[in-house]
Parts: C-alpha cells; sequence; structure tokens
C-alpha cells in the first residue's frame, strides 16, 4: 500500500529551536513531554498542550509543532507566571502501538471495517488523553513543585476528531485546535462510503439510503457515535438532514433538552477549527452543518450566547494538510487563550 501524505509536512516554514523531551511511561503508553526544561524558575503553574497526530503517523511527527508552539509563548513576558508545556503519544494501532496495520486503512485500501476501525481507534484516543490528564502531573512533578491548571488539545486529521471529542467529554478541557478535523462522523463516512462506491451505498434508491446500519456501518456502531460523536449526541441519528435542523430555532423543548448538554459538555471553553477550503478527504462541508449550528448557538443574543468562543478559520486552496498560515493562528490562539481564558468574545468566521 501507497504510503499516505504526512499533513504535517511543511507546516513549518522556519523551524523553531529543539525544546527539551523527556519520555514517560504512564498507564503502559509511551508518552513525551516536550519543554519541562524551558520552564521558567519562577513558574509555580503550568498550561499543558496535547497533540494528537494524524492517521497513518506517528506522535514523532509533532514534535517540532510541540516546539515551536512551546518557542512562541515562552517569548511572552506572561510565560514567566504561567508555563506551557506540550505532550504527544502514539494513537491506537499507531507508531509503539500498532498491532496490525490494515485497521488503519480505509476502504479503498482493503479495510472492509473502516468505519468502525476510524472511529474506535480515535473514540480510545480521547479517552487516553483523559486517562493521561489524570496522571501527567504525578510523573513529571512528583514533588508538587508545579501545577498543572489548564489543558489544551491540538488534534490534525485523526487527531483533529479525537479532539473534537475530547472537548466535549472531558471537562479538564479547556480549549482545542482542531485542524482538518470533522465533529460530525455520520456525515464525513457517508461522503465517504459515496466517493468509495460502495455497494451498501449504490445499490439502494436513493443512493445511501441504507448505507447507516450495513455491515459497512453497523448498528453497534451507529450506538456507540450516539454517544460519543459531537454531533450525534447534540442531534441524535441524521433521520433528517442536519442542515435541515441548523435552519431552525430550537423549540423551547428543544433549548430546554440541549442548554445542560452544552453546559455541561462546552461551556467557557475555547476552539479553533482550521480547515482546508480544498480538502477533499475531511472536507469542511462534513462537519460545517453542526459547526454552523455552535455559531448559531453561541451567537450574540441566541440560547448560548455567554457559553462558548468559536473561530472557524477556512484556508483557500488548502488541502488535507496543516498549512503555516495554520500554525499562524495557532499561535495566535494559544496565546490568546493563555492571557485571557475565561472571556468569551464574539466568535469569528473567515476564509484565508
Amino acid at each position: 500500500m501507497a504510503a499516505a501524505p504526512n499533513p504535517m509536512e511543511g507546516s513549518l516554514l522556519t523551524p523553531a529551536p529543539p525544546a527539551s523531551r523527556k519520555t514517560f511511561v504512564i498507564a503502559g503508553i509511551v508518552v513525551t513531554v516536550h519543554g519541562l526544561d524551558e520552564l521558567h524558575q519562577s513558574v509555580g503553574r503550568t498550561a499543558c498542550l496535547w497533540l494528537l497526530h494524524p492517521r497513518l503517523q506517528t506522535q514523532e511527527c509533532m514534535g517540532s509543532l510541540a516546539a515551536a508552539c512551546l518557542d512562541n509563548w515562552n517569548h511572552h513576558d506572561q510565560s514567566q507566571e504561567t508555563g506551557l508545556i506540550a505532550v504527544t503519544f502514539d494513537q491506537r494501532n499507531h507508531g509503539t502501538r500498532e498491532v496490525d496495520p490494515l485497521s488503519n486503512e480505509a476502504w479503498r485500501s482493503g479495510n472492509p471495517r473502516h468505519a468502525q476501525d476510524m472511529f474506535s481507534i480515535y473514540h480510545g484516543t480521547s479517552t487516553d488523553t483523559s486517562l493521561l490528564m489524570t496522571y501527567l502531573s504525578s510523573y513529571i512533578f512528583p514533588s508538587s513543585s508545579r501545577e498543572i491548571v489548564s489543558h489544551l488539545v491540538l488534534g490534525v486529521s485523526l487527531g483533529g476528531h479525537a479532539a473534537w471529542q475530547c472537548l466535549f467529554h472531558d471537562p479538564r478541557v479547556s480549549a482545542a485546535i482542531i485542524v482538518i478535523g470533522c465533529p460530525d462522523y455520520f456525515s464525513l463516512m457517508s461522503d465517504r462510503a459515496r466517493l468509495s462506491k460502495l455497494p451498501s451505498w449504490t445499490e439502494s434508491s436513493p443512493p445511501g439510503r441504507h448505507f447507516l446500519g450495513s455491515p459497512d456501518f453497523p448498528a453497534g456502531l451507529l450506538k456507540s457515535v450516539e454517544i460519543y460523536d459531537p454531533t450525534a449526541m447534540m442531534l441524535g441519528k441524521p433521520d433528517r438532514p442536519v442542515r435541515e435542523v441548523i435552519k431552525e430555532v430550537p423549540s423551547v423543548t428543544e433549548q430546554s433538552r440541549l442548554l445542560p448538554l452544552m453546559q455541561s459538555t462546552v461551556q467557557g471553553k475555547r476552539v479553533l477549527n482550521l480547515s482546508g477550503a480544498a480538502d477533499k478527504l475531511v472536507p469542511y462541508k462534513c462537519g460545517q452543518a453542526f459547526i454552523e449550528y455552535l455559531k448559531r448557538a453561541a451567537a450574540p443574543g441566541s440560547w448560548f450566547s455567554e457559553g462558548l468562543y468559536l473561530e472557524d478559520l477556512q484556508f483557500e486552496g488548502v488541502g488535507h494538510q496543516m498549512s503555516p498560515a495554520m500554525v499562524e493562528q495557532t499561535f495566535r490562539f494559544i496565546a490568546d487563550t493563555l492571557l485571557q481564558i475565561g472571556d468569551i468574545p464574539t466568535p469569528i468566521t473567515s476564509k484565508f
């Protein structure tokens, strides 16, 4: 099988100075902590940036970005009061944890269980991130000399899908940078099944009518997606297109259901969603409906206007990659988050 392009290639125009790296084995997972030696002596509290790598890659491909993010923050005066470290680890069935290479592949590459494999792997990554958050400080600060006060998650591609789950399922995650990731698994895999011309998609009228619930997307997977996928947990199964749902103002009854759910998942959090307008593997359109739904909910005067800060930025001419312009926006967002976390300014939507 031909190696898939690495979305991280070419992300950094100028390499940052290497950051210190220390390796720990936590809960049986090989974890690399970047930037411990660079923490200012006066720092008693630190934020932690979790970097989740793309499908078919390993934690190693995130090292340069980790160093660049740390170098950028360490040039801020505020870094002497609030430090920043970064953490990378291999996603399940990747790198040091690989068990079955085929399980990482798509339908077109001969994996008939692509839908089950991909969702379970990145759901596992979200679970692993939460597990590691629980134990990290006891490994890196065993004398309790410093305290981790904030967790930010940055995910790319497969890592971006996982970052959406981290955002919605772990209250300790205060901010997420999602790069070419998708919050709507039903939409993403339906589009992929269409492009792959699966019989479960093509052999019905209209096409795709029986895809969800077929062996390519079994009923058991449907139930799991409804629990853990951000779009499905908020809006349920796609009995009617989500794009129709977002055009509506939720009824009072629906708001009474959604408001506690939004408050328990994303209240007070910050999100930077970065998408390539020319991305064919994870098209922006697959997550657009839910992102628009969130933006409508968080708009000034709307029913969740004080709860969520969301920036949704598209980059013209960019495919399935983290471009240098995305990296610059990431630097800015991390700094803004560490300086101003807790503020909920007006949401931003832009194209570059």
